[in-house]
Formats: structure tokens, sequence, C-alpha cells
């Protein structure tokens, strides 16, 4: 036995070049690895897109929610598990070309035997003693193992990339619903300055109805334009705590358990820097979808060599020794012992149709993989791009209607200076009221389109998602 174990893991060194095709990954072209077109304006810079990206808007309350996501997001303990899963995958790939299968076998059984096979003086029943150790190894002469190995690897690397892409996926939406909670806070403090605005234009518009100096039509008008400013209050609250809501998902929290200082929340955090975006080429190296593409492609590359392995003999070396004794004969002794040593080939050679076929499905699933990667990395472009395109539209959508709402912050102003004075009348005065209100609102919704466009360019940039 101790010239067995060193035979059968020298067997090893008589395999031979594992079929199959070689894997070569794929290169996107020069295009694709350009700087982007959406990038040249002052709020993008060059520079290589930033790790930890939420940290830019300096906010310790969402650098605390972000990590807690890390920490505690289902939706991230699922996809861990999962390359937990894909890596013992892997373990048991490699382990038939470390080590030889072995067995260890061992019974004791009361018998009892027909009279006709019973030697003369002997009692028909007995003790059968039998315990043996087989061993198995499986010369790997046409690859079939590796290219095995070389597929677990694969599919490991794609769990961990898919892991990768849900980590992102949960920092974004974390800040995407902070910023929510925070803009809807934003957005109702707004109303209710509207709102107070409005409160004032009722008491001076009464008070000249009073002195007989405006009719009660103005009043009705003014009070029936506050309460529909006022209406839209509840919604906004609904939103925030909607937002709310989301944020202890997120975090693996129940609802009554989110951060007090949460609560206090109602400046939308700003970026104070251009975004840095880096150019494609860096971009296809960080996508996680990217990259889970680009594994699976090898991986399924590498099953067209396990399958065309089918194809070849398999040869397994095999040595077993053991003892049976019957009886009260010594089970140690060299007349109860036995043992046995040999190659076994096994071969399904004229029958290979059915390995063919294998070979065919595993070549078909390669070029879906294929086209998924291209895919992948075209998707990838265009969500960056679009997104660039997005921002870059919503940033100068918000600055016009700051624009336009401090012209109707001013006019109303006037407005009602003039109306004190007699000057106008009151149509006027309620007309640029309800511009302002307007102007208001659109000015807020669009910093908020504009906040979430930032984080949409953050996810297609797939900037780093390590904890801070």
């Amino acid at each position: 036995m101790t010239r067995i174990i060193p035979l059968l893991l020298a067997s090893s060194l008589l395999a031979g070049c594992a079929v199959g095709p070689n894997y070569k990954a794929p290169v996107a072209n020069a295009s694709a690895k350009a700087p982007f077109m959406g990038a040249e304006t002052p709020a993008f810079a060059a520079a290589p897109a930033a790790d930890q990206w939420w940290t830019m808007y300096g906010d310790p309350v969402l650098d605390g929610l972000v990590r807690d996501a890390l920490a505690a997001n289902t939706d991230i303990r699922v996809a861990a598990a999962r390359v937990e899963a894909a890596r013992a995958s892997l373990t048991g790939a490699r382990a038939p070309i470390l080590l030889p299968e072995t067995t260890l076998t061992a019974s004791a059984n009361r018998q009892r035997i027909s009279s006709i096979q019973t030697i003369p003086g002997q009692s028909r029943e007995r003790w059968a003693y039998d315990g043996g150790l087989a061993l198995s190894y499986e010369v790997d002469a046409f690859g079939r193992l590796r290219r095995g190995i070389e597929a677990a690897k694969g599919d490991a690397a794609a769990a961990q990339a898919d892991e990768d892409a849900v980590r992102l996926a949960v920092v974004s939406d974390t800040v995407r619903a902070y910023l929510d909670a925070s803009t809807s806070a934003e957005r109702e403090k707004v109303a209710r300055d509207t709102v107070d605005l409005l409160d004032r234009s009722i008491r001076i518009t009464g008070a000249r109805v009073d002195v007989g100096r405006s009719d009660r039509l103005d009043l009705i008008r003014v009070t029936a334009l506050r309460d529909q400013q006022a209406a839209a209050i509840p919604q906004l609250q609904a939103d925030r705590q909607a937002a709310l809501l989301r944020l202890a998902t997120l975090t693996g929290r129940n609802p009554g358990d989110l951060p007090a200082a949460l609560r206090g929340v109602i400046a939308t955090p700003t970026l104070k820097q251009p975004i840095p975006v880096g150019d494609g080429a860096a971009l296809l190296a960080r996508r996680p979808d990217v990259r889970a593409a680009e594994r699976r492609l090898a991986a399924d590359t590498a099953r067209i060599g396990v399958a065309t392995a089918d194809l070849f003999p398999r040869i397994t070396l095999g040595a077993s020794a053991g003892a049976s004794a019957l009886g009260g004969m010594d089970v140690t002794g060299s007349s109860a012992s036995r043992w046995s040593l040999g190659p076994l080939v096994s071969w399904s050679i004229p029958n290979i149709v059915a390995a063919r076929a294998r070979i065919a499905a595993a070549r078909a699933e390669t070029k879906a993989s294929l086209a998924q990667f291209d895919g992948a990395v075209l998707v990838a472009l265009e969500e960056t791009e679009r997104a660039l395109s997005n921002l870059s539209s919503a940033r100068q959508r918000a600055d016009t209607l700051q624009r336009a709402r401090d012209e109707a912050l001013r006019a109303a102003r006037i407005s009602l200076a003039r109306q004190r004075e007699g000057q106008i009348d009151f149509l006027t005065v309620l007309d640029a009221q309800r511009t302002l209100a307007g102007a208001e609102a659109d000015l807020v919704a669009a910093r908020r389109a504009s906040a979430f466009a930032e984080v949409d360019v953050f996810r297609a940039l797939a900037g780093g998602w390590q904890a801070a």
C-alpha cells in the first residue's frame, strides 16, 4: 500500500493537453474605450471614477446609512450566500484532481446458510467479517477535470461580480431614497412657505375688504389659491414617509428603528465639485455586469472542453485492500487478506452521438454568452452616456428655473407692496402669487430630478461600493 498512493498521484503526469478551445477574453473596439461624449462639460472631470462616491456629498448621515446597508441589506446577504455556494462548487471540482477518491468499508453479519452448503460438523450459523479500503483516481488525460475547474472558476468569479452588482444597486438605491426623503422635506417646506405668503395676502385682502377698498371676490380667490397649495402638503409628507420606509428596508431595519438624525434632515445634499467619470476602458473594466458576462463566457468556453473530453477514453486507476473472515478466523491474518490494483478504461465509442450533441449544445451556449457579453458592453456605454446627458440637461433646467423663481419672487413682493398702496388691482397680485407658487414647485422638482440624475451617473459609472 505504501507504493500505491505515490503511483496514483504520479499518474497525473500522464495527462496531455486539455481538449476544447482555450479561452481568450474578447476585446472591445477602440471607440468603446474612448472618453465619453457626454462628459465634455464643466460638470464632469476626466479623473477616474470615485470609490465611495457617496462621500462626495459630505453628509455624515448619508455615509452612515450606506455603511448600514452594506452590512445588513438582505439582497446583499443573498448574493453573498450564492458566492459561497459557487466557491464550494469550485472546491468540489478541484477535489478529484488533487486527491484520489477513497472508500472505507467495514461489516459484521450473522449468517445462516443452507444445510447443503454446510461442512459436516460445522454450525449452520456463523459470523462473517469484512473490511477494506478502496482508492480510485481518474487520470485527466484529456483535460475533462481541468476544464471543469476552469468552468467552476468562471462561475465563482461571475457570482462575485453579481454580488458586486447587487452592492452597487443597494448603495445607489440607498442614496436615492435618502435624496427622495430630503427633497420631499424640502418640497414640503416650500409648500408651507407658499401657504404662509398667501396667508399674508389673505390678511391684506381681508383688511381692504373691510374698508371697502377690495371686493369680497378677491378674498375668495386668494383663499382658494391658498387652500390649493395647502392640499399638496399631505401628499408630500406621504412621499417623505415612503422614502424613509424604503431606507429602513435597504438598511435592514424595522421601520421604527431608523436613526433619529434622519428625521431632522430637510436640506438636500449637493455636490460641490465636478463628477469624475474616467473613460470607456475604465468603465468596462469596472462594471460588474460586464465582468460577470465575461466570466460566464469563460466558463461556458471551458464547458466545451468538458463535453469534448467525453469523445475520448476515461482512464481510472484503482487500488483496494481488505480482509474477510468467517466465524472464528483471524481477520488480521494473511489468509483473510485481499488486494487488487489496476487501471479501468471506459469509452463510449462507437456510440458518440450523445457526446457530440453535448458538444454542440455547449458551443451554442458559448455563442449566447458571447452575445450577452457584447450586449453588456453596449448597455454599459448606453447607460453611461444617457446618464451624463440627462444630468447635464437636468442641471441646465434647474439653473433656468432658479432664475425664473427669483424673478417670480421679486414680482410677488412688488405686487404685494403696490397692493397695499392701492396702485394695482388684485388680479395682478393674484397672478404674481400663482406664478411664484408654480415657479417654487417647478424649481424644487427640478432639483430633485437633478439629484436623482447624479445618482444615475454614479450607478452607471459603477464607482467603488466598499464601505467607508
